[in-house]
């Protein structure tokens, strides 16, 4: 239930930072990582789920949350330089915060089993 749970809360951090992206004008190198890690998210979740093994399975969902942490990264950078403001991205910062505590459940849930995939 949480595989799927994360695959659509993904998503939908996807989509948000993709039309975010849509509205910031020039600075086309910080929009671009933003977009790559806030996309990229989802990717490795989805990606997860056809794992070879269970280190392999755990191992995306690593990247998955590096690529969150990242993604919230940018998103201070913006509203540190002023492109953005906190009230702007709230939404998309609080979906990284949720994707990321749900990342953060599933993999020492799944290190903590015995049964591999």
């Amino acid at each position: 239930m949480k595989e799927n749970k994360l695959i659509d809360l993904s998503m939908d951090l996807a989509v948000n930072v993709i039309k975010f992206c849509e509205k910031i004008k020039g600075h086309y190198s910080l929009v671009n990582q933003v977009e790559r890690s806030g996309t990229s998210i989802g990717a490795n979740i989805r990606e997860a789920n056809y794992a070879h093994s269970k280190a392999d399975f755990v191992a995306k969902l690593q990247i998955a949350l590096k690529e969150c942490f990242e993604t919230e990264y940018w998103l201070e950078l913006f509203i540190k330089a002023n492109l953005t403001t906190q009230e702007e991205i709230k939404e998309i910062f609080n979906s990284c915060g949720t994707i990321r505590r749900l990342l953060i459940a599933s993999i020492n849930t799944v290190k903590q089993t015995k049964i591999n995939l």
